[in-house]
């Protein structure tokens, strides 16, 4: 029950640090967005932050939104985290601008229709 009460914290994590990227990346061309180290790492991190929401997440909660791709969410962190060296700034970048957004909009979407105080119960 305790990690179903985090998952409330989780999706608002999610919401708030992809807008974090999308303020980051909005206007910017890819050539920009690789010249300018505070918009690439500045990026960087909050991906790896949203991943990491998502991660936290309960197991039950992801079941019941099938529509997000969690696995990739996660996989992406995982990525920025320990593969660090070898992340594409054109992934990254296409990540930031067209996955981002989306899963911002699902999220949002999420933590509008769950009755969270019966979901912490359950």
């Amino acid at each position: 029950m305790r990690e179903k009460a985090r998952d409330k914290r989780r999706i608002e994590d999610i919401i708030s640090y992809s807008e974090n990227v999308t303020r980051l990346v909005e206007n910017v061309t890819y050539d920009e967005f690789v010249k300018d180290i505070a918009i690439y790492y500045g990026t960087m991190k909050n991906v790896e932050i949203v991943g990491e929401a998502a991660y936290m997440l309960t197991k039950e909660f992801k079941a019941l939104h099938p529509e997000t791709p969690w696995d990739f969410v996660q996989g992406m962190r995982h990525v920025l985290v320990h593969d660090y060296a070898n992340v594409s700034s054109q992934t990254l970048f296409d990540t930031a601008t067209k996955d981002v957004p989306e899963i911002r909009r699902q999220a949002q979407k999420y933590l509008a229709e769950t009755d969270w105080e019966s979901w912490c119960k359950s």
